[in-house]
């Protein structure tokens, strides 16, 4: 008789390209933030999660961090940083509030929009990501748990923050299996954890918490 299905630990390779679209000023980044594709959306939101360790940044994201450096926009780049990106369940209702952040700013300013330095102009890039298993695989919730403490940084971003915005899925995936299982309230309090306000190891502590906590 077939057990539940195993749970099988991915991580990611990443190739980071340039896009060729470039901004120097509010209005050029809001025509190529509606061009790019969701990759570069994604990318300019969410590498420095993947990058950061001890110290959070000030701001969150690469368009808030450029308006205030190269436009001196920080009214705006406040309000960017705040976008809490856990309220939405794909790219495109993400890149659609980026937008809007950007569009109400341009209307309630009575000034010409900056010019950025011609050295300091936002480069879109986007990043391709090719997933592979770890070899870490997990045939119940308590090797799943003590699992866990053994996989990188790359694989904890890959399942929980790429599977629920890049990949499209209702949830992250560790959320999503131990529902599959009948375990629903351990899915839920791992889905309620908020991976943005926390460092990588952080995140990964707080979820093998609740795994000894069952």
């Amino acid at each position: 008789m077939n057990g539940p299905p195993a749970f099988v630990f991915y991580t990611e390779r990443r190739l980071v390209l340039l896009t060729g679209f470039k901004a120097g000023n509010l209005p050029e980044l809001l025509r190529y933030l509606r061009r790019v594709s969701g990759a570069s959306i994604f990318y300019h939101t969410h590498h420095q999660y993947l990058s950061q360790h001890f110290e959070k940044p000030l701001f969150h994201n690469d368009f808030a961090k450029w308006t205030a450096r190269a436009l001196l926009e920080d009214v705006l780049a406040e309000k960017l940083t705040a976008i809490d990106l856990l309220a939405f369940s794909s790219i495109r209702q993400l890149r659609e509030r980026i937008i809007a952040v950007i569009e109400e700013h341009i209307t309630g300013s009575t000034r010409p929009a900056r010019e950025a330095r011609p050295d300091d102009l936002f480069h879109f890039c986007e990043s391709m990501s090719f997933l592979m298993p770890t070899g870490i695989v997990a045939d119940s919730v308590d090797t799943f748990f003590d699992k866990i403490r053994d996989i990188s940084n790359l694989s904890l971003f890959c399942h929980f923050f790429e599977a629920r915005l890049r990949l499209d899925r209702p949830t992250n995936d560790f959320s999503l299996w131990l529902r599959g299982l009948g375990e629903e309230q351990l899915a839920s309090r791992i889905e309620r954890l908020d991976p943005y306000a926390m460092t990588l190891d952080e995140l990964r502590d707080e979820i093998v918490r609740v795994g000894e906590s069952r």
